[in-house]
């Protein structure tokens, strides 16, 4: 991990220096502090203000940083690294905003060593801003196949279990006749359902919400994917577009039309994604277990 962040511009180093004297002398079981995100890759947006759809809008990315303890429980770091927001923001409406998240040394090593894909990344990309010296972070290790199983498991039924509560946010959305609301969860459906065959084939994925992309990045995973969305004629590429748009103009575009017809087109697609979905993760679960 790089140990310096004079990439960065002065009011920002500034910003990050007062975060860690802060977090060091309210929690000095913090052994390490970890910047990761945007802010850590050199790709983050200080600010960003826009007229979408009508729709005023703006935006800047976050301070994301990883706290490593010894020594305390989650929830009580959680406890304290809130003070520190509430010390540390003055003016939130132009600050750059700031998001924590902590972990025991030995969860966080543990998390390394399986080569769990945010923690490895995270690990790769991060800035270290401060480090007690006093332990060091695991390599990732081979994993065996039961190992690979159990992790498949776990991110699918995660993965899984989200695509059905947004099916039923689509369903109650569709009885009230809120068409728009009813598409956009049916694109946050398929997003989960992409995720879970990454997931369940690979053990790692990356944030994307394009559908495009995310159903192409599958499609070697069984030829069934490619019946959900064909986009073979005019209709059926009317059918997808309006899908992978809803992301963004279900939420702000005032003029995005959706109909129930349109709902009743989509949704028998969004189920077979589903039902392939599970069928597929849960073969592949079952190699990962036939190989140990």
């Amino acid at each position: 991990m790089k140990k310096s962040i004079s990439y960065l511009p002065k009011r920002k180093q500034e910003d990050l220096i007062f975060l860690v004297c802060e977090i060091r002398k309210r929690l000095p079981q913090a052994e390490m502090i970890i910047l990761f995100g945007s802010y850590a890759t050199g790709k983050y947006v200080v600010y960003d203000e826009r007229v979408e759809f009508g729709v005023p809008t703006s935006f800047m990315s976050d301070y994301d940083i990883l706290v490593v303890t010894s020594g305390i429980t989650d929830r009580d770091a959680g406890k304290i690294l809130d003070n520190v927001d509430d010390v540390y923001y003055k003016d939130p409406d132009f600050q750059t905003p700031v998001q924590f998240i902590n972990d025991d040394i030995k969860a966080l090593n543990r998390q390394l060593e399986e080569g769990r894909y945010f923690y490895t990344q995270l690990k790769k990309e991060g800035v270290i801003l401060y480090d007690s010296g006093r332990f060091k972070l695991s390599r990732r290790r081979k994993l065996n196949f039961k190992e690979i199983q159990q992790q498949a498991q776990e991110y699918f039924d995660e993965k899984f279990e989200n695509a059905q509560n947004k099916l039923l946010m689509v369903q109650f959305a569709y009885e009230k006749g809120l068409y728009k609301e009813a598409i956009f969860n049916l694109h946050q459906t398929c997003e989960n359902l992409y995720y879970a065959i990454r997931l369940a084939f690979t053990l790692k994925s990356n944030k994307q919400h394009n559908l495009a992309k995310l159903s192409a990045s599958v499609k070697r995973y069984s030829k069934e994917l490619a019946n959900v969305f064909p986009r073979n004629n005019a209709e059926e590429e009317r059918l997808f577009m309006l899908l992978k748009r809803a992301y963004v103009e279900a939420r702000y575009n005032p003029d995005f039309v959706v109909t129930k017809e349109d709902i009743d087109a989509v949704l028998p697609k969004v189920e077979m994604l589903r039902d392939i979905t599970r069928s597929i993760c849960e073969q592949r679960i079952k190699e990962y277990g036939d190989m140990v």
